[in-house]
């Protein structure tokens, strides 16, 4: 009974934080919006290496973030703005490749962007610190240390493959469509614009 109790508890503050979850994490900024782009640029296929490579990132982040290594990591002088600077200089060359992109049914020279560019982008994503330290943070489950930690690493880890599952089936929606090539270009065009447009309101 007390058992049943705790779950009915419990469901109430998992809820929230998955909700937090999908609007924080969720929401447009560099890692998702390039995974969209990539996704339309390259197909679903040869996306799926550079999507792994941000989910691992992203989950690297959230264990730093759960093992307060996080906190320790932000003290360090310097550090932050060398995050800040790689991404920066990633995102830029990410949206040059998705900007010259052929089309899809002219990719197969074209080398999609792989599961280590994924993984660096995502480590060293400001937004995706802020907002991971944001929703673990956030919401209390009322449950021992050890205990709410694991809880919430389980079901964040499951909304961040969730979440980059979603962006990247939608940019790979859009590139049955690109056969032409005057439409693909406009769109890896329009795609590399908003990513970098994305990342600077994810900074400011």
């Amino acid at each position: 009974m007390a058992q049943v109790m705790s779950s009915a508890g419990l469901a109430g503050p998992l809820a929230s934080l998955l909700l937090a979850a999908v609007v924080v994490m969720g929401s447009p900024g560099p890692s998702t919006t390039s995974l969209t782009a990539v996704g339309a640029a390259f197909g679903w296929r040869r996306a799926l290496p550079y999507g792994a490579g941000l989910v691992l990132g992203t989950l690297a982040v959230l264990v730093a973030v759960a093992a307060g290594i996080a906190s320790t990591l932000a003290a360090l002088p310097g550090l932050g703005p060398l995050l800040l600077a790689g991404s920066c200089a990633y995102v830029l060359y990410l949206a040059v490749r998705i900007a010259n992109a052929p089309p899809l049914s002219a990719t197969g020279a074209a080398r999609a962007p792989s599961l280590a560019g994924g993984f660096l982008l995502a480590a060293a994503n400001p937004k995706a610190w802020l907002a991971i330290a944001a929703v673990y943070s956030g919401q209390s489950l009322g449950l021992g240390p050890g205990a709410e930690a694991a809880v919430k690493v389980a079901a964040l880890s499951a909304m961040i493959v969730a979440i980059h599952a979603a962006w990247l089936m939608a940019g790979a929606s859009l590139s049955r469509t690109l056969s032409d090539p005057v439409l693909s270009r406009r769109l890896n065009l329009a795609f590399a614009a908003i990513l970098v447009v994305s990342t600077v309101a994810a900074l400011l």
